[in-house]
C-alpha cells in the first residue's frame, strides 16, 4: 500500500511538473533508503545555492563556462530554453577563451568575458589531462575566423520547443532518446557543421580532442543542454559522464534587458 502511495505521489509530481513547463525528470526507483523519488531537471544555479564564489586562477584549461548577459538576445534564448544561461565558453588556459559569436570564432582574454557578462559560471569534465587540454586549444585556436552557425541557431529555435513533447514526464529514457534523435534529424539536418554556434564549437573541440562530453550530434546541443549535464541534474541529452561544478567566477543575474550592442 505504501509503495502505492509513492507511485500515485511520483504521477501527481510529474503532472505537476508538466503542467509548470519543467523539462526531463527521472523516477527514481526505491531502495534500502529512500522511497520511490521522481527528481526533475532544475535549473537553479546560484552560489548561495550549493554554489561558491571562484578567482580565475581555479579554472583548468579545457573547463566549460556558461553565462547570461542582459541583452534581447540572451533573455530570447534563455527564455526558449527555460534555462538561466545563454551562452558557453571554452577555456584554454593563461587566462584566454575561445568562443562562437555572431562575427564568428574569436579568441580573447577571459577578463574581458567576465567584465561584460551578468553571470559567469564553471564546469569541468573530468578526466581532461594536459595533452587533452592543448589538443582542445590547438584545434579551437584554427578555428578563429570561421562563420557563425547562423542556421543551425534558427534552426535550432524551434526544435528546443519542439523536442519537449519527448520529455514528457515519466516517458522512458529510450522512448525520449528515440524521439529526440528523429526530431533531430528531420529539423536539423539542413544545419552545418562547418561553421559553429557556441554550445556546438565547444562540444566540437572535445571531439576533436578525442573527449566526447555527449553521443548526440553537437547541432543539438544548446547551453541549457550542457548546464544539465551537470552532477545532480537530470539531462535532456545524455552525457558521457555528469561536469562537476567549478564555481562562479561573477553572479549577477541580468535584472532588465538591455539593446545588444555590436
Amino acid at each position: 500500500m505504501r509503495a502505492f502511495r509513492q507511485t500515485c505521489a511520483a504521477l501527481a509530481a510529474a503532472g505537476a511538473a508538466l503542467l509548470l513547463g519543467a523539462c526531463a525528470t527521472r523516477l527514481d526507483l526505491p531502495s534500502q533508503d529512500n522511497g520511490l523519488r521522481l527528481r526533475v531537471q532544475s535549473s537553479v544555479i546560484a552560489p548561495g545555492n550549493g554554489g561558491e564564489l571562484i578567482a580565475a586562477d581555479a579554472l583548468e584549461p579545457g573547463d566549460i563556462l556558461l553565462t547570461s548577459i542582459a541583452t534581447v538576445n540572451s533573455f530570447g534564448i534563455r527564455l526558449g530554453t527555460f534555462s538561466p544561461v545563454s551562452h558557453a565558453v571554452l577555456y584554454l588556459g593563461d587566462g584566454r577563451i575561445a568562443e562562437a559569436v555572431g562575427s564568428g570564432v574569436r579568441a580573447r582574454a577571459l577578463a574581458e568575458v567576465v567584465d561584460e557578462e551578468q553571470m559567469v559560471v564553471a564546469f569541468r569534465v573530468p578526466g581532461v589531462d594536459a595533452a587533452g587540454a592543448e589538443r582542445m586549444r590547438a584545434w579551437a585556436l584554427s578555428q578563429v575566423g570561421v562563420r557563425y552557425n547562423t542556421v543551425g541557431v534558427l534552426l535550432n529555435a524551434p526544435f528546443v520547443l519542439n523536442r519537449r513533447l519527448c520529455e514528457l514526464p515519466l516517458m522512458p529514457g529510450a522512448v525520449s532518446h528515440y524521439c529526440m534523435s528523429g526530431m533531430a534529424m528531420v529539423q536539423l539536418g539542413a544545419s552545418r557543421d562547418d561553421q559553429f554556434f557556441c554550445s556546438q564549437f565547444v562540444l566540437e573541440a572535445y571531439n576533436r580532442a578525442g573527449l566526447p562530453i555527449t553521443s548526440a550530434d553537437p547541432r543539438w546541443v544548446s547551453p541549457a543542454d550542457l548546464l544539465h549535464m551537470r552532477e545532480g541534474d537530470v539531462p535532456s541529452i545524455a552525457a558521457t559522464q555528469p561536469l562537476r561544478y567549478v564555481g562562479h567566477l561573477k553572479y549577477n543575474p541580468p535584472p532588465v534587458l538591455a539593446a545588444d550592442g555590436p
